[in-house]
């Protein structure tokens, strides 16, 4: 074992220190402590390691809200303060455009934080029937392990969910296919909760029985999923009380008059509270006018079109996944905004499909990109040059992973004339080392 003091937090989550001229990145410890740790993994140039010892606490350091906290694999920043963990990826951000891109935004914006517990309302828990415990553990996984963490209730789920835990845990435990049902992924709309059972073979008729009181009991639905995600199909109910279908989940951005209904396989933020604020943001950021053409790139169900489109700019929406387009499509009947928005189906990440969909989208006047960890690179490179840039003057960047995001807004900067006007934080999910963030670029008009 041996002592460090801690300077910072690394994009992990772990406290970094130096000994010797060598980086030690040490899970638990926060900056300001002074620690006793214990080394895992020894590198030239650094070493991983665990705290065994707080000798001096920080002042912001908290005791973890979730007694499965340091096993279950879910949260790693539960023993900060919420202020570190915003400031923690707020500099993480800072970092990546800076080492990355050697970029400083013009103005930092505000981090934008929703509620620290309860915000999860997409989550995939694990089951497995452990022998040597004599049960069935439905959760998240362990710590840096595929073993599924011991646990009977998640302070990051919402209450309802979390309390389902262990009943989950003895239904499956009831169930002819206990050992065929690997996986349970949470789905929680406005005024629905799905449960989307992965089952590899199909219940028994006793089975049937079982769910479905468990259904009913516990005021949920369930899906079953005998394969990919697109046969996931509703089990129980089928209908609501007055015999009408049970509606699709769906979540609302009242700010904008809109509704947005997702299957429970969709992707869809798992933070409602931090989305409404993010999406606000972004509108706030892009300013859409009326008459205007508006680009949102990685569309998925329209999350930031359709309130784009409420705004009467008119939005053309991209996506990758066909399903995701229809389902899009649909969201855009539903809320009366057909006349403002048009969808297309193109691979961002092919260079040939990211010209030809900017050559169909025609002169933009702003656009949205908001992409998977990946990054937008090719539709970056894609983008018209010159000091006019078409008419596109205005880009907003959602991004879910910093290092993709300064790649990418250093080819915006250095190769397509825009300049880094605002970035900040989206605390998107609270207790955990995962960031999210939002950028403005903007190009001066061609005089």
């Amino acid at each position: 074992m041996a002592e460090a003091l801690v300077e910072s937090l690394d994009r992990e989550g772990r406290g970094v220190a130096h000994t010797d001229g060598k980086a030690i990145f040490i899970e638990g410890a926060l900056p300001g402590e002074r620690v006793e740790y214990t080394s895992h993994r020894r590198k030239e140039n650094y070493e991983l390691a665990t705290v065994t010892a707080v000798l001096e606490a920080s002042s912001a350091r908290v005791d973890p809200q979730c007694p499965w906290f340091g096993r279950c694999g879910g949260c790693s920043l539960q023993h900060a303060a919420l202020s570190t963990q915003v400031a923690a990826k707020q500099r993480v951000l800072e970092d990546a455009l800076w080492h990355i891109a050697r970029l400083r935004p013009e103005r930092l914006l505000s981090p934008i934080a929703g509620p620290a517990w309860g915000y999860r309302h997409r989550a995939r828990l694990s089951v497995r029937l452990v022998a040597k415990k004599g049960r069935v553990l439905v959760g998240f996984h362990e710590r840096k392990s595929s073993y599924v963490a011991e646990m009977n209730s998640c302070e990051v789920l919402p209450r309802h969910v979390s309390d389902l835990i262990p009943r989950l845990s003895s239904l499956v435990e009831s169930l002819s296919i206990r050992t065929r049902l690997p996986q349970i992924e949470v789905a929680v709309g406005d005024a629905l909760t799905v449960l989307v059972m992965r089952v590899l073979d199909p219940p028994s008729e006793a089975d049937n029985v079982l769910l479905k009181r468990f259904a009913e009991e516990q005021g949920i639905q369930f899906w079953l999923q005998p394969a990919g995600p697109e046969s996931a199909k509703p089990f129980w109910p089928l209908a609501q009380p007055d015999g009408q279908p049970v509606p699709e989940p769906a979540y609302a951005l009242p700010e904008f008059g809109v509704s947005i209904a997702f299957r429970p396989t969709d992707f869809t933020q798992v933070n409602h509270a931090a989305n409404r604020m993010l999406v606000r943001r972004a509108l706030r950021l892009l300013d859409p006018r009326e008459g205007e053409r508006i680009g949102d790139f990685f569309c998925g169900l329209g999350n930031f079109t359709l309130p784009i489109a409420r705004s009467g700019a008119q939005v053309f929406g991209v996506e990758g996944a066909a399903s995701l387009v229809e389902r899009a499509k649909g969201n855009a009947a539903t809320n009366g905004l057909a006349q403002n928005t048009r969808f297309a189906v193109a691979n961002l990440f092919d260079p040939d499909a990211c010209r030809k969909v900017l050559q169909e989208a025609g002169p933009l006047d702003a656009a949205l990109i908001d992409p998977p960890r990946e990054g937008a690179i090719e539709l970056i490179k894609a983008l018209p040059e010159g000091p006019a840039g078409a008419t596109l003057r205005r880009l907003v960047y959602v991004s879910c992973d910093p290092a993709t995001l300064a790649r990418d807004a250093a080819v915006l900067v250095q190769t397509q004339n825009y300049h880094l006007e605002a970035a900040g934080i989206v605390n998107m999910f609270p207790q955990t080392s995962h960031v999210e963030s939002i950028a403005m670029f903007t190009k001066a008009q061609a005089s």
